[in-house]
């Protein structure tokens, strides 16, 4: 008898966890479709490492949708020899979730103690303003999307929904979810001056 493995029953849909390996390598090539089988694999993880971390439910959110255009833009870096993929996003989100609450303390130190903290690296300044620049890229991206583009947009990533979810909750075929969720990501892609 072999070794004996104990498992969580998988939902319903739910992807096995080769096939967001599969649909990451496919999404680096630049298939929409494989990416939202990639965020459907994996998005209740990020989420839930993300909350585990900020413990903000609204942190949270905009942490989620950040890390899944980070791994949108970065897909093609993906090695499948260091790791899985669901591995590779959730490390991503722990570190930005992690990044988030440092700079949360940093300023709220640097305010209790001299209002601006003279000797911080310069690293670490610049490291805050990248963060800053991005979460401001991404709202700004989001002002180009289309009203219904938007609400599938915020259900999807800030409500850590997967398509079939959505469709359900918006009373709409699955397609129609997957096509709004697709050109939403597209839109996001070129606003944010991302190129495949």
């Amino acid at each position: 008898m072999g070794a004996m493995t104990t498992s969580r029953p998988r939902a319903a849909g739910a992807a096995e966890p080769g096939d967001a390996d599969a649909a990451l390598a496919a999404a680096a090539r630049g298939d929409q479709a494989a990416f939202a089988a990639f965020y459907d694999a994996t998005a209740a993880a990020v989420h839930g490492t993300v909350l585990r971390v900020l413990r903000d439910p609204a942190q949270s959110e905009e942490v989620v949708q950040e890390v899944f255009l980070e791994a949108w833009r970065t897909a093609a870096r993906f090695d499948p020899g260091r790791g899985s993929a669901r591995g590779w996003v959730v490390t991503m989100a722990h570190r930005r979730a992690v990044d988030r609450v440092r700079s949360s303390q940093a300023g709220s130190s640097r305010e209790e103690r001299y209002g601006v903290r003279e000797d911080a690296p310069y690293d670490s300044v610049s490291e805050e303003v990248e963060v800053l620049l991005e979460h401001e890229d991404v709202q700004r991206a989001l002002d180009v999307l289309s009203p219904v583009q938007r609400q599938a947009v915020d259900l999807a990533y800030y409500g850590g929904r997967t398509h079939r979810q959505i469709a359900e909750d918006l009373d709409l075929p699955l397609g129609t979810v997957k096509t709004r969720l697709r050109d939403a990501l597209l839109k996001l892609r070129d606003a944010v001056g991302v190129r495949s």
